[in-house]
């Protein structure tokens, strides 16, 4: 018999307390043992939606309630006795009709409140468009609505649209959504009447075969992450495919790239037992955070483990550096400031900024590896705003000599020269460590970077995966990927259903960004077409005439949020820097609770609102998000403006700026709050304040 369990279980469990999980977890593991003759009482639920519905007795109060057949054992729902027999009184699993794929569909006439409120009596009613009007049942039906919920769309406007969807299977409530905001979905594949209507791409996202005990188990585990077990087809097409060369996963915040990027290490080294991976990304927080996902996603397999490496591409080159070739001395860009003006006191005067001189070599020649004049001649300055002529340029390229040379007399290099060594040795011998490589928020990696992953991937199939979104591009300007030689031609693909934003706060957030980017290659990534699968409440925004009013309306806004049944690590606040701290603390003390402050290890404390930067929320998620001091003078951030050497590059900064609130306010899964100071930023003018 199969022994199957569905997302609506994990999601309804998630919702005990951790006594009744685990009496309903000991419960459900029994019945995998004995499913024919469990030890609990189990009895047939009559007069609900569904025939095959049984409850399971976990104790007084706590019922499983499974769907049952000759051939297999669902699980589908956990709750309290009322709840959990009303939940199943309204519902039923059939095979849909035109799809083939086994849904769980809402009975519509067990829904107490209309779909769709009627229309008020006083004066003619308002001409409000239909955006399914027009479509006919079997089409419709073909997205995978549920017949009975044909007219009910149909009737939908934009006003009744997402509560309609609300009560549709996933595949239907996209499909509409996308319709509705101008995309053409293809319909879901239609699957053979005599197929088993479980293995039809859209069941796979929902139902689930639990093997044994320990698969079991990890499903159930605390805390539980719903996407180690179900995936989207889209999602796991991009898993499973293969690329002849590298490929990239991207798609708006919480569209799941990271998903996809850790179950693509997983199906690759269970794929190839022997191969050896290497899982990165631009910053050792953000590395160990995969650790603990991949963790996770392996379960107790051990050896899948032991093949993956997880570490920050810094840590990784260096450590790989030593290995080859011993520690170098090397100078990081803090240290830069002080050599140039060393070396400029030696060249004489120049006729622009120190500021210009230090930025053209970070970004052009030091990224780029230039070592002749003729390389910095020639090298196209794509996203670059600075214009230099060739006199300017050769006045500098004077300096940049002198620099090299007194950076090889003090027995220092630079970390985008380790990386040019690191690089030309594996063009040279060929000896990569890895068979494949994925990079998450792949986005901020810099140029030296990126061509010592284009090194060990070596251009063979299947070897580099780069997972990001330039919409969330905060550290890194602007480069082309295929003058490194990652082409991605016919090998980008954008990911489009938000699993963790709510759709008020996606739109909110999506209006700070453009609604396509283009990157320095001329691959689109454009923003349109992507739905969020849940509604909530409308993002709060409200602005105060000094820090004292902010961290008042900050903390009463926590307090709302408690008695709400928020727990505390499931609150955060997030600054543009650490300078900033002090008023988040501050609010948190006034709702008198306790708080963390976010650090590498990205642990989340019991009991505590967690408080960081914007740099540092990325890979986050939180129920409940304060983005605070929003002040004209902290975003964009006045000491990062400070050190732009030229105003034409204003551009750019402003443009990163914009990117970190919206990282910031897409950490929000259901609530969002934004503050600030009068005069506030002028992005938050974009956010409807």
């Amino acid at each position: 018999m199969e022994f199957r369990i569905a997302d609506t279980f994990t999601d309804a469990l998630a919702r005990l307390t951790a006594p009744e999980q685990k009496a309903a977890k000991l419960t459900a593991f029994e019945l995998q043992l004995n499913p024919t003759s469990p030890g609990p009482p189990l009895h047939k639920l009559e007069r609900v939606g569904d025939s095959h519905f049984w409850s399971l007795h976990v104790n007084d109060d706590i019922r499983l309630i499974l769907h049952r057949s000759a051939s297999s054992l669902l699980l589908i729902y956990v709750g309290h006795h009322d709840g959990a027999h009303h939940w199943a009184k309204r519902r039923k699993i059939e095979r849909h009709p035109v799809t083939g794929a086994m849904q769980l569909v809402e009975i519509r006439d067990s829904v107490q409140e209309p779909a769709i409120s009627p229309a008020p009596p006083a004066g003619p009613p308002p001409l409000v468009p239909k955006p399914f009007e027009k479509f006919g049942k079997p089409e419709l039906m073909s997205f995978g609505v549920p017949e009975e919920w044909v007219d009910e769309v149909r009737k939908a406007n934009e006003s009744t649209l997402l509560e309609v969807a609300g009560h549709l299977p996933q595949e239907a409530q996209e499909a509409l959504l996308r319709l509705a905001a101008g995309e053409k979905p293809e319909p879901p594949l239609a699957m053979a009447a005599q197929a088993d209507p479980f293995t039809h791409p859209d069941a796979a996202r929902r139902f689930r075969i639990m093997t044994d005990v320990e698969e079991l188990e990890r499903a159930l585990d605390a805390p539980w992450e719903k996407w180690t077990i179900f995936l989207h087809p889209d999602q796991r097409s991009l898993v499973e495919r293969s690329w002849r060369g590298p490929a990239r996963i991207s798609g708006s915040a919480g569209t799941g790239k990271t998903i996809v990027a850790l179950h693509r290490v997983v199906h690759l080294a269970r794929r190839s037992p022997e191969a050896k991976l290497l899982l990165t990304t631009f910053s050792h927080t953000l590395a160990n955070a995969l650790q603990i996902k991949l963790r996770q996603l392996a379960g107790r397999d051990r050896s899948l483990i032991g093949r993956v490496t997880i570490r920050s591409i810094r840590d990784f080159a260096l450590m790989f550096e030593g290995e080859k070739f011993g520690y170098s001395k090397i100078v990081y860009n803090y240290k830069m400031p002080e050599i140039i003006d060393d070396v400029l006191k030696a060249t004489g005067p120049v006729s622009v900024s120190h500021r210009v001189v230090l930025n053209e070599w970070t970004e052009i020649v030091d990224a780029w590896n230039l070592r002749t004049w003729e390389q910095y001649r020639d090298i196209a300055r794509l996203g670059r705003k600075t214009r230099l002529g060739t006199k300017q340029r050769e006045e500098l390229w004077t300096v940049f000599t002198a620099l090299r040379a007194a950076l090889k007399e003090q027995g220092l290099v630079t970390y985008p020269d380790l990386l040019t060594r690191l690089s030309e040795d594996l063009t040279t011998h060929g000896r990569s460590p890895f068979d494949h490589i994925v990079a998450d928020e792949a986005q901020d990696l810099s140029v030296a970077e990126m061509r010592f992953l284009a090194s060990l991937a070596g251009g063979r199939p299947d070897s580099l995966l780069l997972a990001g979104d330039l919409g969330q591009r905060i550290f890194q300007t602007p480069f082309s990927w295929r003058a490194l030689g990652i082409d991605l031609r016919g090998r980008s693909h954008r990911l489009r259903i938000n699993y963790r934003t709510s759709h008020q706060i996606r739109a909110k957030a999506d209006r700070l960004l453009p609604s396509s980017i283009t990157d320095m290659d001329g691959i689109e990534e454009s923003r349109r077409g992507t739905v969020s699968l849940f509604n909530g409440p409308s993002p709060e925004m409200k602005l105060a005439k000094n820090w004292e009013q902010e961290i008042e309306l900050v903390a009463a806004w926590i307090g709302d949020r408690r008695r709400d049944g928020y727990e505390a690590h499931e609150i955060a606040i997030f600054v543009r820097a650490e300078v900033l701290y002090p008023r988040a603390r501050k609010a948190v003390d006034a709702a008198t609770l306790l708080h963390s402050t976010l650090g590498e290890d990205l642990a989340v404390a019991p009991g505590k609102v967690l408080i960081g930067t914007m740099n540092l929320a990325k890979g986050l998620e939180f129920r409940a998000v304060v983005v605070m001091a929003c002040d004209a003078h902290n975003l964009p951030y006045s000491r990062r403006i400070e050190t732009v050497a030229d105003e034409s590059d204003l551009e750019e900064v402003y443009n990163t700026e914009r990117h970190l609130l919206y990282v910031a306010c897409t950490r929000a899964r259901d609530r969002l709050l934004v503050t600030g100071v009068t005069p506030a930023s002028e992005f938050l003018a974009d956010l409807g304040i």
